[in-house]
């Protein structure tokens, strides 16, 4: 039987990436590749402008690339549909950014019950999966509290239980405590390394906190448009 850590869940084969064309164009990724398996975090440690932006969406199938292939869990998704695509997003891939996106007019609770009701589930499944969520994340008690009542720390971490709502293979976060004060900034990281070692989903993570970075598994950059391990 293979070991569950063998199984490859992010897969960029030899992917590239430009925009423009004839003598505008620019080659954002060139040719680059990257597997990522089952409860692995890897730290994105690439200077802005290099294409870290770029990767994180294409692994998020949020774009395609012009050249090469992106797989999740084994599945080929550079020539899918737009339905088909939206549909892997929607149920096996979660993502935090530097701004938590939460809405305002909806409860920390809400917000992470969200994803759940769209893709399918009751009410009350949805209610007890987010009130596990925030619980685990330990932040259960502010759970019907609307953003603008949270701190920036606690709003980071709804946003955390929201993006791994509907159970995702892969989480993709773009500078996840890169609005947060230092202590701040270890605190809501703890509890998102502790979830991701929990739940075994393979975690791409961009950083420029090369502290935090060197507490993953495995560390890249990004060097004339190819991933580099660091």
């Amino acid at each position: 039987m293979n070991d569950m850590t063998d199984i490859e869940i992010l897969k960029i084969d030899t992917v590239s990436r430009h925009y423009g064309e004839g003598e505008t164009r620019l080659d954002i990724l060139k040719d680059t590749s990257l597997s990522m398996r089952k409860g692995e975090m890897v730290g994105l440690v690439a200077p802005s402008g290099t294409g870290k932006s770029t990767l994180l969406h294409l692994a998020g199938l949020l774009e395609r690339p012009d050249g090469g292939d992106v797989l999740i869990n084994g599945t080929s998704c550079g020539r899918l549909g737009d339905g088909d695509r939206t549909a892997i997003r929607r149920m096996e891939i979660g993502f935090v950014y530097q701004f938590h996106h939460l809405l305002p007019e909806f409860s920390a609770l809400e917000n992470v019950m969200m994803p759940q009701m769209i893709a399918g589930l009751s009410r009350a499944e949805a209610v007890e999966r987010a009130s596990q969520l925030l619980d685990y994340l330990r932040i259960g008690h502010r759970a019907e509290h609307r953003p603008a009542e949270l701190s920036g720390g606690e709003q980071q971490r709804v946003a955390i239980a929201r993006a791994v709502a509907n159970a995702p293979l892969l989480l993709l976060a773009d500078e996840p405590t890169g609005n947060l004060d230092p202590v701040t900034a270890h605190y809501v990281f703890d509890a998102l390394e502790a979830l991701v070692r929990q739940s075994g989903l393979a975690a791409l993570i961009a950083t420029h906190n090369h502290e935090l970075a060197a507490r993953m598994d495995r560390r890249v950059t990004l060097s004339e448009g190819r991933i580099v391990e660091v």
